[in-house]
Order: C-alpha cells, then structure tokens, then sequence
C-alpha cells in the first residue's frame, strides 16, 4: 500500500496548483461512513489525502463529525501522518488573529463523542502524554517559516463540545489553566490517531480572541480570516510535503504496540474485524 499524507481541514483545500492524479473515494468503514469523500492527488512524488472534517457544506456540527470513521477511512488509505487544520480562539494575548499556533498538548472537555476505537469486548490502553506527533510538528515549522502568519510553537488546546462557544467565565477558566487556544474538534482527532499510530499534528488558526478579551467576536471578521487562511494553508501543504521524511524517527508508529490488554481469544469477532487494519499485526496468531 503506497504510503500517504492525510490532510483534514476545509474543502478548498484540494483545489490546489501542481495536485496530479486527483481521485474521488467513498469508503464505507466498521464506523459507519466518513464525513465525505475523500479526495486522492499527488504532489511532488507523495500521495496526499484530503477529507473535509465537517463534510463538503460544513453539514456536522463538531459532536456529529463521525471521527472513527474518517481516521479509519485514513489509515485505509495508507496514510500514516495527518495535518489536521483547524480554526481556534486565542486565550492569551500573544496569539492574535492570523497567527497560527501549533499546540503539543490538549485538555479535552468535549467527552459526549466516541474517540476510542476500544471497546466492544476489546480493552486497550494508549499513551497520550504527548499527544502531538514532534518530528511532524518541526516539519510544519520548517514549512511556515517566511509565509506570513506568526507560528507559534507549542501550547495547551482546550476542546470544548460546542456548538456554542464558552461563556466568558469559562473563557477566564481556561486562562487560569494556562491554555492558549479554544477548539471543538481536535482531541478527538488526535486521540484516535494515536490509537491509530499515525503521526498527527494540529495546525490550528486563530481567527479570534475567544471572549475574555472583553469584545463582541465578530462573525464576519471570523470568515474574512478564514478566507485568507485558505490560500495560506494550501502553501503550507504545498511546503509540509517535502519535507515529511519517508521514516517515521517517532514512536507514533508502535504506539498501540503493548496497549491491548483483553486475551486475544476472547475478544469478540464482530470487534476483531472491526479493528483489524488497526492491530491486526498485533493479533497475529491469536
């Protein structure tokens, strides 16, 4: 299977200069179908793979996105790093509006979704100290030096379940704890990419200071940002591609390697042709 980039963000993404090959793929998976087709291509000599995250429309909210299904529909597809792109609110003063910030760490409040691809008979357990894949992440760095946004490295990604953006007092919360931008959707992402063992990174936009900031967040600023934020992400891609090595140096690869804990023969089959594309080398012999 031809090793592939897995890009997860907006649906203009893939209308990009110089993307050859390109290929329509629905792909139905043990979680039920993805948020849209995917769209194959290749730039310079790697395959790419790009799922709008909310489906083309923006039709899910963030708690209906069906995320175990994009991430095995991915990893089908051999993808084995994910840049996952994102629009965040800023929770401290440094990451303005434009800028774009590369957190390495979540806290996850948005707890009302799946984002395991454990249970059903299959108990398992996956390191997430570090939930950010970092030789993935220097490589986004690399790539936005001279673009024009300020990156930002590193910092902590509250996820909270939405729709509805926090309160102020919530706002003032996360602020407390030192975080640095506020999303809906990107820990559970990065959750069942690890469980997954594919190299993930958030590459998130700030479009706003979330509320704290004591002014009205204007929508209409917030799609102004957006639209500039599409021409830059794609000169990003364009730029991360390259320089995505074809070993993975990082652990991302085993992360799932000592995680299962049921007995191999008692796992029920329905589950174990579930997850098999995802431990199936693990299960061997079992």
């Amino acid at each position: 299977m031809e090793r592939a980039i897995g890009i997860i963000g907006g649906s203009g993404l893939y209308e990009m200069d110089g993307l050859g090959d390109i290929k329509e793929v629905e792909i139905p998976t043990p979680f039920g179908m993805p948020s849209d087709k995917i769209v194959t291509g290749n730039l310079g000599g790697r395959k790419l793979a790009f799922l709008p995250r909310h489906g083309r429309g923006h039709r899910y909210l963030p708690t209906e996105v069906p995320y175990r299904a994009n991430i095995w529909a991915l990893k089908s597809l051999g993808v084995e790093w994910i840049l996952s792109l994102s629009a965040v609110g800023s929770l401290q003063h440094e990451a303005g509006p434009g800028d774009v910030v590369l957190p390495d760490q979540f806290i996850d409040r948005a707890l009302s979704r799946p984002n395991t691809f454990f249970g059903n008979g299959l108990v398992g357990h996956v390191g997430m100290a570090d939930p950010v894949c970092g030789h993935l992440a220097d490589a986004v760095m690399k790539a936005g030096e001279g673009l024009g946004p300020k990156f930002h490295r590193g910092g902590t990604y509250v996820c909270i379940e939405g729709p509805t953006f926090g309160t102020r007092a919530e706002s003032h919360l996360y602020r407390s704890w030192g975080a640095k931008i506020v999303g809906m959707t990107n820990a559970t992402e990065a959750k069942l990419a690890r469980e997954a063992e594919i190299c993930y990174v958030t590459i998130a936009m700030v479009t706003d200071y979330d509320c704290w900031h004591e002014e009205v967040v204007s929508i209409e600023a917030i799609l102004e940002i957006l639209g500039k934020n599409v021409n830059n992400s794609k000169e990003l891609v364009r730029r991360i591609v390259p320089l995505i090595g074809e070993s993975r140096p990082c652990g991302c690869a085993e992360a799932a390697k000592y995680a299962i804990m049921t007995a191999h023969d008692k796992i029920p089959p329905k589950t174990r042709q579930a997850v098999e594309l995802l431990y199936g080398k693990y299960l061997k012999g079992a």
